[in-house]
């Protein structure tokens, strides 16, 4: 076996096991809010969250070429493929840092931040930084202020059009709306997240020299990626579903559908509209507080929410630095 085909099956394995990480890290920002109204038991909730991620995986291609396309640049052969398999691994510490505390950070951002990170200290690689700025740093900022807003006026809405209704009843239908809205909020965190993880198989595919083209993306990576993505998806994040169900706020069955139809919505724009890659767990958490925010200030823990956008900020830098320690460790392997 080649040095490059050993060094692209390293990089494939890594990112599997991100994959799985980013399933059960992120499979709160599905399922959280129909476990906490019990709109959904919790296996069915985590069912629905990993098919609903496999089919959302097939719709990621734009999210996909803009991950590994889009981000660094890498001159090709081994030395490059120890680049990518260090920024893969300083995320998945990171996420796994997160997820033992019970913080909803970003998986997406950990990546991002690790290929960053692995990528500054390399001979002849190129961060593009036009694009991490408009494609990463910006949605960072304005994703959660979108969520934010559009979670509060949404929710305004709701409470305006049904304000005349039976609080029994209207609790009941928004339990079973909640089944639509989760399945769509799965759909979309696979658009995003399983597609993530695509961009890096592809990268590593295309510096290896095992493709000619650096946006193609075979049929087996749409599969195993989603695949990956489900499994850890229904494997549960329990820590981080008890951060996001419960602890932001004390969510009722509208609120619960609410911020999910927000935060779906917001996925679904930028991954087909803008081929964006944008956090799913900093928009459903967002949506969350601006639902939250409609029946008082107080009835948010912002002591909690603090605690989270500490995570956000620090996510990028962390993993950055954490795949930064890792690409020394690694480089005379990838030599």
């Amino acid at each position: 076996m080649s040095p490059e085909f050993i060094a692209v099956t390293a990089v494939i394995i890594a990112a599997m096991a991100f994959d799985y990480t980013n399933g059960f890290h992120d499979a709160a920002n599905a399922i959280a809010t129909s476990i906490s109204t019990r709109a959904l038991t919790p296996r069915v909730a985590l069912a629905m969250a990993a098919v609903g991620n496999f089919i959302g995986a097939h719709f990621g291609a734009g999210v996909a070429k803009t991950v590994g396309d889009g981000l660094v640049k890498l001159p090709g052969g081994v030395e490059s493929l120890g680049v990518v398999f260090a920024g893969v691994v300083g995320a998945i510490v990171w996420n796994l840092f997160t997820w033992y505390f019970g913080l909803p950070s970003s998986s997406s951002h950990a990546l991002f931040g690790g290929l960053v990170g692995a990528t500054f200290f390399a001979a002849d690689a190129t961060i593009e930084w036009g694009n991490i700025v408009d494609k990463v740093l910006i949605p960072m900022v304005v994703s959660p202020v979108v969520g934010l807003l559009l979670g509060f006026a949404f929710m305004i809405a709701l409470l305006w059009a049904f304000r005349r209704g039976n609080p029994g009843k209207l609790n009941r239908g928004f339990r079973h709306a909640q089944t639509v809205s989760a399945a769509f909020m799965s759909v979309g965190h696979g658009m995003q997240d399983a597609a993530k993880t695509m961009g890096i198989i592809v990268l590593a595919l295309y510096t290896g020299g095992f493709q000619d083209s650096s946006t193609h993306i075979p049929q087996w990576v749409f599969w195993t990626s989603a695949a990956m993505l489900a499994a850890g998806t229904y494997a549960g994040g329990w820590r981080i579903i008890r951060t996001l169900g419960r602890k932001i706020i004390d969510l009722g069955p509208a609120e619960g559908f609410a911020a999910e139809m927000v935060a779906s919505s917001v996925l679904y724009f930028n991954a087909l509209v803008l081929h964006a890659p944008i956090s799913t767990t900093h928009t459903i958490t967002s949506a969350i507080m601006g639902v939250g925010a409609t029946k008082r200030l107080s009835a948010v823990r912002w002591n909690v929410a603090g605690n989270i956008i500490i995570a956000w900020v620090t996510t990028f830098p962390a993993a950055a630095a954490i795949s930064c320690l890792v690409y020394f460790l690694v480089r005379p392997l990838f030599g």
